[in-house]
C-alpha cells in the first residue's frame, strides 16, 4: 500500500528525508508552543513578590527585573500551552524524536519548561544560525513563531466581561425610585452607566492579571481570556488605562461629585483585587458596597436624594447576594473534590454557616422593605402604595429561590446575572416592575 508523506502547516519547516530515529523537531517557545509572553508570565507570577524583590534590591532598570524575574515562581504544568502544537510534539516523542525548545530568554524558565514538558533542552535562535546546536541540522523539523496572535472581537467581549455590564443598571435606580424618568436624567443615567462598564472592565483586567495563577486551576476560571492565553498580557496592561481614561472623561462630563463617587469605587476595588479578597467576611462587606456605590453613584450623576430606606434594603440585598456567590464557589469546589480556596480565606466547610448567612440577610432585606412600605415616605411617591405590599412575597419567592438554586448547585458564580438568565427570576422581576408603575 502506497504511504502517503506527512503533511505540515505552514508554520511547520519541512524536514530532511532521514529514518525517523534520527529526526529532531525544534519548537518556539513562545508564538508557538506558549500562548502567552514568557517576560509577562513571569512577572504575573507572583505580582506582589515581584514588586517586593524589585523594591528589596535597591536597583533599578530592566537588567535588574530582568534577574528577579528569572526568579519568578512560575506554575509551568498550567501554563497555557497550544494544544496542536504539543500533541505534535508528544507525537514526535512517540516516534522516538528529539525534541528541542528555542527561546531567547529567560533561559532559566525556558529550561525548566522543557524539563517538565520531557523534552531534550533549549537552543537559541543564534545557536540554530550558527550551527552550535546538538543535533543535526540536516535533521530538523521546525515549528516556528506564527503570526502575532490577535484577540477577536468575542475574546475581548469575554475578557471585558461585558456580560457583567447588568450590574451596572443599578445607576439607574435612584432616577427610577425618584420618578425622574426625563430624557436629561436617563441621559446623565446612560453616562453614568457607561463610565461605570469602562471603569469596571478595566478593574476586571487587572483582577484577572493578579489571579492568573489561581484561575488556572479553577474548573471554570480557567476558561477566562488571559488564563487561556485568548489575550495576550501586554494587551491587557495596554487596555487598562485606557479603559480608565474614558470612564474619567464620561465621569467629568457628569460632575466632579460623581467622579469622586466613580474614583472610591475603582480604589475600592484595587484594594480588593489586592487585598480584600483574601480577608474572610471582609469581601463580603466589600463586595455588598461596591454594589451598593453604583445606586450612590446613579444618585449623585442624576442630581436625585438618595432614600436611606433604598440605602439600607440595597446593602442587606447586595450582603445576601455576596453571601450566596461565595457560597455557590465553595460548592463547586466541594462537588469536584477540589480542596479550599488558596486565594480566598474561606474553608468548604464553613458552607453551612454562609447559607445561613446569605439567608438571614434576605430576609432583612424583605423586613425592611415591608417597614418602607408601612411608612410615610411612599405616600408621596404612590397614588396607590397599598400595591407595594404585592411585592413583598415575589421578594421572598425570589430570595427563597435563589437560596434553593444555590443549594442543589444549579447556581452559577454570580447571583446577579442568574437573575437575568432564569426563566422565574425573569418573570418574578416583570412582575415587580408592572407592581410598581401600577402603583404610581
Amino acid at each position: 500500500m502506497e504511504q502517503r508523506a506527512p503533511q505540515y502547516d505552514p508554520g511547520v519547516s519541512e524536514p530532511s528525508a532521514t529514518p525517523s530515529a534520527a529526526r529532531t523537531l525544534v519548537i518556539d517557545l513562545e508564538g508557538a508552543l506558549l500562548r502567552s509572553e514568557l517576560l509577562m508570565e513571569a512577572l504575573f507570577s507572583s505580582p506582589g513578590r515581584m514588586l517586593a524583590r524589585f523594591g528589596a534590591g535597591g536597583r533599578a532598570g530592566m537588567a535588574a527585573l530582568t534577574a528577579i524575574l528569572a526568579r519568578a515562581e512560575i506554575d509551568y504544568a498550567h501554563l497555557p500551552y497550544d494544544s496542536d502544537v504539543m500533541n505534535r510534539a508528544l507525537a514526535a516523542r512517540a516516534r522516538g524524536e528529539k525534541v528541542y525548545l528555542v527561546a531567547d530568554r529567560l533561559a532559566a524558565h525556558a529550561a525548566a519548561i522543557s524539563a517538565h514538558l520531557g523534552f531534550d533542552g533549549v537552543v537559541t535562535h543564534a545557536d540554530l544560525a550558527a550551527g552550535r546546536v546538538p543535533f543535526d541540522r540536516a535533521s530538523i523539523a521546525r515549528i516556528e513563531n506564527r503570526e502575532v496572535r490577535r484577540a477577536g472581537l468575542a475574546t475581548w467581549v469575554k475578557a471585558l466581561r461585558v456580560h457583567q455590564y447588568a450590574k451596572n443598571t443599578l445607576v439607574f435606580v435612584p432616577a427610577l425610585t425618584a420618578h425622574q424618568l426625563n430624557l436629561s436624567t436617563l441621559g446623565y443615567a446612560l453616562l453614568a452607566f457607561l463610565a461605570f462598564s469602562a471603569c469596571a472592565s478595566g478593574a476586571y483586567l487587572m483582577n484577572d492579571l493578579l489571579d492568573l495563577a489561581a484561575d488556572r486551576q479553577h474548573p471554570t476560571k480557567r476558561h477566562r481570556a488571559l488564563a487561556a492565553g485568548d489575550l495576550p498580557i501586554s494587551s491587557a496592561l495596554s487596555a487598562i488605562p485606557a479603559l480608565w481614561l474614558f470612564a474619567l472623561a464620561a465621569s467629568l462630563c457628569i460632575s466632579p461629585l460623581f467622579l469622586g463617587v466613580l474614583g472610591l469605587y475603582l480604589v475600592t476595588t484595587i484594594a480588593y483585587s489586592l487585598v480584600l479578597k483574601r480577608k474572610m467576611l471582609v469581601d463580603i462587606v466589600t463586595l455588598a458596597g461596591l454594589y451598593t456605590l453604583r445606586i450612590v453613584a446613579g444618585a449623585v450623576g442624576v442630581g436625585v436624594v438618595l432614600s436611606e430606606w433604598l440605602l439600607i434594603f440595597s446593602l442587606f440585598v447586595f450582603t445576601s447576594l455576596a453571601l450566596i456567590k461565595r457560597f455557590s464557589e465553595l460548592s463547586m469546589r466541594e462537588s469536584v473534590g477540589l480542596a479550599d480556596p488558596s486565594n480566598r480565606d474561606y474553608r468548604v466547610t464553613d458552607l453551612n454557616v454562609i447559607a445561613a448567612m446569605a439567608a438571614a440577610s434576605a430576609m432583612n432585606a424583605v423586613t425592611v422593605f415591608s417597614l418602607y412600605v408601612s411608612s410615610s415616605a411612599v405616600t408621596p411617591l404612590y397614588s396607590r402604595p397599598w400595591m407595594l405590599w404585592l411585592l413583598t412575597p415575589l421578594l421572598l419567592y425570589w430570595f427563597g429561590r435563589a437560596l434553593m438554586m444555590a443549594h442543589r448547585r444549579e447556581m452559577p458564580d454570580d447571583p446577579i446575572l442568574y437573575a437575568f438568565r432564569d426563566g422565574p427570576s425573569r418573570t418574578a422581576v416583570a412582575a415587580m416592575i408592572c407592581i410598581m408603575l401600577a402603583a404610581i
